[in-house]
């Protein structure tokens, strides 16, 4: 991060570096109550202010925050004096007995800073989940406190925040709501299941209906972040993602397959066995169908809500060829190729722009 990314707080909120706390929290509450959206609706440069004014109090206010905020802004001002920082990355030791050596950047830094590195602990299923903190002014939410961050980051086995992967803030999420994007294997999505996940040092016990498809929201009320102010939290909004399926796909409230057929079975028609679900099922395929041709299996598909009835299963028939035939095979396709009348392609010989 260059030089001139640098955040002065102590600007931010017009106070000096050696400014006593009841300033500082005069300071920030005129400047709140200036920059607040509740006072300035739809107004992106006011809304951006108040995020930037209360991320500078949430650092300065804080005792212990403040003093390595102080400790890391003059290396800050060092290293780039110094054309960039110190080669290899890190300052051995740091100020004042702090290392900044582990920290790839200042923003990586405030981020741990403010206690948000770390938001969740370890989640259930596959792939874990992905995490975003919103942070954002709304009607009614009352109080004021940190704002305009946006972290992200994945993890192998649950929630967790990664700054380097920070964006902009929700609009829709009050000031101390949370979201994350919950993933499930089509099995526990179709079936239901039971999660658990901590946030921080709570343990959250989630029961997943049957039936939630891809972009379901599922809200953990009072479970988010906590309002400094007040202590009330906000709510956790879970997202879910289903992992792709080697046979079923989602074609809009249905469910979709492919099933190979041999020539034969298309020529003459046949019965076959063709996974659903919750169980294979015999399907009559009708003599003469076309490759790519679908056949409905109705109520075999997707739950709908609240699981009184179910989607349907649309079965897209793929003839498929052998690669290798036998001799007495590839005697017969001959046979039939000699005495066969008809020609597929009679219906476009003369097709021509």
């Amino acid at each position: 991060m260059a030089a001139t990314d640098f955040k002065d707080y102590y600007a931010i909120l017009g106070v000096s570096k050696t400014a006593e706390a009841a300033e500082i929290k005069r300071s920030f509450r005129k400047l709140a109550r200036k920059y607040h959206p509740d006072v300035n609706p739809d107004n992106k440069a006011a809304e951006a202010k108040f995020k930037e004014v209360s991320e500078a109090y949430e650092v300065l206010s804080d005792s212990d925050k403040r003093k390595k905020y102080d400790q890391f802004g003059q290396y800050w001002q060092q290293a780039s004096r110094a054309g960039g920082g110190v080669p290899g990355g890190g300052v051995p030791g740091g100020a004042g007995g702090f290392d900044f050596g582990s920290y790839g950047s200042f923003e990586e830094f405030i981020f741990e800073l403010l206690g948000r590195k770390s938001g969740f602990g370890g989640a259930g299923g596959p792939g874990g989940a992905r995490t975003q903190t919103r942070y954002q002014a709304r009607p009614g939410t009352g109080g004021f406190g940190s704002a305009g961050f946006d972290t992200s980051g994945f993890g192998s086995s649950g929630f967790g925040f990664d700054p380097r992967t920070a964006s902009g803030a929700s609009s829709s999420r009050g000031l101390y709501d949370q979201t994350a994007e919950l993933k499930l294997t089509m099995s526990e999505a179709f079936h239901g299941v039971e999660k658990r996940f901590s946030i921080g040092s709570e343990s959250v016990k989630v029961r997943i209906p049957a039936g939630v498809k891809p972009g379901s929201k599922i809200r953990l009320k009072g479970k988010g972040a906590r309002n400094p102010q007040t202590q009330q939290r906000g709510d956790v909004y879970l997202t879910v993602e289903i992992a792709s399926h080697s046979f079923f796909q989602f074609d809009g409230d249905n469910l979709v397959c492919e099933v190979p057929i041999a020539p034969d079975e298309a020529v003459l028609g046949a019965k076959v066995e063709v996974p659903t679900p919750d169980g294979a099922v015999t399907v009559s395929i009708p003599a003469g169908v076309k490759s790519g041709q679908s056949l409905r299996l109705r109520g075999k598909g997707w739950p709908k809500k609240k699981g009184a009835s179910r989607s349907d299963q649309l079965v897209k028939v793929v003839i498929t060829p052998s690669k290798e035939l036998s001799e007495k095979e590839r005697s017969l396709y001959e046979q039939i190729k000699d005495s066969r009348q008809s020609d597929p392609r009679a219906e476009i010989s003369n097709i021509k722009l």
